[in-house]
């Protein structure tokens, strides 16, 4: 009998102004008590902020700042003869943008001094430009990873 709950797959559906999934997705996460509109206000405002900047397209930082974030390897937590080991495990796509888009919005949402929408644009071009608070998390979580290699076997 599993010792889990069953995962249902949730199917995130795409913004309204650039039809992307991801954006979407995102939407969803930045959002706080049920205020749809405003999370793609913000997540909009972010994109006219970074396209005011560089010049390019905000949309296209931002999936270059979540491929650049993902991460590769996760530690999952494995109870052998009553010892628990932190093993390296490879993440699903999926996942590894669930990650790369939490840590993003942790990494926003920390920042002091701004409001959202600049400290998103922000995080979203430091991301992209592989620097930041979120890349230096996922650095953090591949170096203890590269560290607990000797558990891999036990995976």
């Amino acid at each position: 009998m599993p010792r889990r709950k069953r995962q249902f797959v949730r199917e995130w559906k795409p913004d309204a102004l650039h039809n992307n999934t991801l954006v979407g997705h995102f939407v969803g996460m930045i959002m706080w008590n049920g205020k749809k509109s405003a999370a793609e206000n913000i997540i909009y405002d972010a994109f006219e902020i970074i396209h005011g900047r560089t010049k390019k397209s905000g949309l296209n930082i931002f999936e270059q700042a979540i491929k650049n974030v993902s991460p590769l390897l996760q530690l999952k937590s494995r109870r052998v003869g009553g010892a628990n080991y932190q093993v390296p495990v490879l993440v699903s796509g999926e996942r590894r943008q669930v990650l790369a888009m939490r840590w993003i919005r942790d990494a926003c949402r920390k920042r002091k001094g701004k409001r959202i929408a600049e400290k998103l644009a922000d995080e979203l071009l430091d991301a992209s430009n592989k620097t930041g608070a979120a890349m230096k998390k996922r650095d953090e979580t591949h170096r203890v990873a590269e560290a607990n290699k000797a558990f891999a076997h036990f995976a």
